[in-house]
């Protein structure tokens, strides 16, 4: 029986915390399945050639969004265009946005997987529920040059190479990229110092503080988008984009990730820091801002191109650089075990 396939990154939040965390895991999985652990890139790819062998049902993932991101990259790379087995977030990392955009309970992962295996037995008169989301595809445009700068859920997690393509469901130029910089500085990542970050931020954006200029430096640049128009070059506050609706502290900017289909929603903030606080309220309800705060499509490609050559941006949670332009595109569908 090919069964449950787990990943398990034993330098996430949660594990790093649970050293145990992985017996945990092989003990709750049984024989239902099997733990691997991946705490580097050749070993991740050396997993995802042992579960394609083993033709699983079910890849489990131990870990928060970059570990998700970086599992789903590996696993679309071995798998060649065979469609992926149905992914089952089973959280244990520092931000899990993904799991809760999409409606993944909460819980401990080896709860989480206990879950999952109950369902996983009663598939034959139940199938397991899933939920399909696109991934995008974010990579330096053709004679661009990549930078490594991982971040994942701890420092020095699975990295990707410098010029491989990304696959993910969140990508940010500008203030989403400072955001995660300034929380990382700010001790052991969770979702605590995310809030505190959040607030410190607000407060120094409406007295014109320092760390305001540091978290908000624009990107300048250009986007070109896939209908044959584009945006101007200009300052953006930031750039980005979602194939969920979530970026992290139950704020939800990209509500229309879904009007269109094989297609991600993307924004290009142009506010000020200060006016843009006061959009905040209305994306945490999902809302569109109010106009003259941001332009936005709902293309399925874009390229984006910086006047500085150096473009720092960030995708699930983990920040990369390249110098060039940077391509932005709807990746296959993966689907996303929900309702356990």
């Amino acid at each position: 029986m090919p069964g449950i396939g787990v990943v398990y990154n034993p330098r996430s939040g949660h594990n790093l915390r649970n050293p145990r965390a992985a017996t945990r895991l092989a003990r709750t999985l049984g024989d239902h399945g099997v733990v691997r652990e991946a705490a580097s890139l050749d070993q991740l790819y050396r997993v995802a050639e042992d579960f394609r062998r083993l033709d699983i049902d079910v890849l489990g993932i131990s870990g928060g969004d970059g570990t998700n991101g970086v599992t789903i990259t590996g696993f679309l790379d071995v798998y060649a265009g065979s469609a992926l087995p149905q992914i089952a977030f089973l959280r244990g990392g520092t931000m899990n946005t993904v799991a809760n955009s999409v409606g993944v309970r909460r819980g401990r992962p080896e709860g989480l997987l206990d879950h999952l295996i109950r369902a996983y037995v009663a598939r034959t008169s139940r199938p397991l529920e899933d939920v399909e989301r696109h991934v995008m595809r974010i990579g330096p445009a053709p004679g661009a040059r990549a930078r490594a700068r991982g971040a994942d859920d701890a420092p020095a997690s699975v990295a990707m190479p410098p010029m491989a393509d990304k696959y993910g469901f969140l990508f940010g130029t500008g203030v989403v990229y400072g955001f995660l910089a300034e929380y990382y500085r700010g001790g052991q990542p969770n979702p605590v110092v995310a809030a505190k970050t959040l607030l410190r931020g607000v407060g120094s954006a409406v007295v014109g503080g320092e760390m305001i200029r540091r978290m908000a430096a624009p990107f300048r640049g250009r986007v070109e988008l896939d209908d044959g128009t584009s945006w101007d070059e200009r300052d953006y506050l930031a750039l980005a984009g979602g194939t969920i609706d979530q970026i992290g502290l139950a704020f939800r900017p990209f509500h229309r990730f879904g009007e269109r289909d094989g297609a991600f929603h993307l924004l290009g903030i142009t506010s000020s820091p200060v006016r843009f606080v006061t959009q905040l309220p209305r994306i945490w309800r999902a809302a569109p801002m109010a106009p003259g705060h941001a332009v936005e499509a709902t293309p399925r490609r874009v390229t984006i191109h910086p006047v500085r050559s150096r473009l720092e941006y960030m995708v699930d949670g983990d920040l990369h650089a390249c110098d060039g332009p940077l391509s932005v595109e709807v990746g296959p569908r993966v689907r996303i075990v929900v309702g356990t």
